[in-house]
């Protein structure tokens, strides 16, 4: 029976599967531009994020820049405006 996939990633299994240096994804966090959870002094990582990172940019075929979609989805959450499911989980 195969183990269920990982609900959470660690920050270095996430800067592994994106081929980056943990501080570019630490940075990333700490600039509020990379979706995390703290826990104590930990981040993890949610694999849906990571998910729809990777189906945001497959579908649009562009380069798609982490902290200006947060930065949108907060401006939408702020303004009471609907935002799509992807962006929504993502912020």
């Amino acid at each position: 029976m195969p183990s269920p996939s990982p609900l959470f990633h660690t920050v270095a299994e996430t800067a592994a599967l994106l081929r980056v240096d943990t501080a570019t994804i630490y940075r990333a966090i700490r600039d509020d531009a990379f979706p995390a959870v703290r826990i104590r002094g930990r981040y993890v990582i949610p694999a849906m994020a990571l998910d729809e990172l990777v189906e945001a940019a497959t579908t649009s075929g562009g380069c798609i820049d982490v902290a200006e979609m947060l930065a949108r989805q907060r401006i939408a959450r702020e303004l009471g405006g609907d935002s799509s499911r992807s962006e929504r989980s993502l912020g």
